[in-house]
């Protein structure tokens, strides 16, 4: 029996689901480590890179449940939950911490809603923070921050996608830049634990998953 051309998606779809689920499990395992302490610093960017892998999780929910513009959508709110986590641990200011760290209330709400916008925090991160998560950061702005904006903001993208479909290669490349997120999230874990021994696993892991990790300077369009 020949399989039809939404049978054969299905399968590519499920396919690279499941290896990407794989891959998430693997690096939750770093929420095991203990963080190095408990300054406001390290927690906060450790909770940052939580809602990060929450919002991954969501990602392959909503593709699997055939929703793929509010996954796409998503993607941009887990890069952006990313930048913040390293942005937290290397360049935040001790009074930008304090905000994000303190009780939630009218008050600190609005302190809050003054602290640096995305692009200001990339600026801050230049030479502070690692030079392979720094290049992956603006890598993925440059080639996918006006898309994935369309489609948080209903614009173009969404609205043709959403209307003509969304072809297997562009699926494929959100779940990659998701994943490739994700990876950076478990090496973040890793230097908030301490732990420089678990690097190991990391270099390990990358290798086990290169199949669902992005390439370079590709564009989600």
């Amino acid at each position: 029996m020949l399989l039809n051309e939404i049978d054969c998606r299905k399968i590519i779809i499920n396919e690279i689901l499941k290896r990407s689920a794989e891959l998430e499990k693997i690096l939750n395992e770093f929420f095991e480590l203990k963080p190095y302490d408990n300054s406001d610093r390290i927690i906060s960017s450790r909770n940052m890179c939580s809602v990060a892998f929450e919002h991954a999780e969501s990602v392959k929910i909503l593709i699997a449940s055939g929703n793929f513009t509010s996954a796409t959508g998503l993607l941009r709110l887990q890069y952006e939950a990313m930048v913040k986590a390293v942005w937290l641990l290397y360049a935040a200011s001790d009074l930008s911490v304090s905000k994000l760290m303190s009780e939630l209330t009218q008050d600190s709400a609005k302190k809050a809603d003054k602290l640096p916008l995305l692009s200001e925090m990339l600026k801050s991160l230049d030479s502070k923070a690692p030079k392979v998560a720094m290049d992956f950061i603006l890598e993925f702005k440059e080639y996918s921050w006006k898309s994935l904006s369309s489609y948080v903001h209903g614009g173009i993208h969404a609205l043709h996608r959403y209307s003509k479909g969304y072809p297997i290669q562009l699926l494929d490349q959100i779940l990659k830049a998701s994943n490739g997120l994700l990876v950076m999230g478990g090496m973040l874990l890793i230097v908030l634990s301490g732990d420089q021994i678990q690097s190991r696993r990391i270099i390990k892991i990358n290798k086990e998953f290169l199949d669902c990790l992005p390439d370079l300077k590709r564009e989600n369009s």
